[in-house]
């Protein structure tokens, strides 16, 4: 008797990821590279690249050293990139605080994220 390999046509879901009402990561201890791809992909954003990852790990490294959200000039600054690469790469800065696995920023700062 032979087996045939039956193929699902739909991708596999993903488990539900830990987030609040605003889908930001509730403990960004929590976070681990997996689901920052699967934030980019919930978030239509495409794979993420080299500048990407850049990116995330300076908004991680910088919140959880000062607690604070970077300037985006400094982050592209930092990284010697054009001023808009974040909104480039992310589609805004809450994209990539979320992808970036950090909890809600706070209502003040969200508005300037978008």
């Amino acid at each position: 008797m032979t087996q045939t390999a039956v193929r699902n046509p739909t991708p596999p879901k993903h488990r539900p990821l830990p987030v609040d009402e605003d889908g930001f990561l509730l403990d960004p201890t929590d976070w681990n590279a997996g689901m920052a791809r699967v934030m980019a992909e919930l978030d239509e954003i495409g794979p993420l690249v080299r500048d990407h990852w850049a990116i995330i790990y300076y908004l991680r490294e910088h919140r959880m050293t000062y607690g604070a959200i970077p300037p985006v000039s400094q982050i592209c600054r930092t990284h010697g990139m054009q001023r808009d690469a974040v909104r480039q790469l992310f589609g805004s800065c809450r994209q990539a605080w979320r992808v970036a696995g950090l909890p809600h920023p706070g209502d003040e700062a969200l508005s300037y994220m978008s």
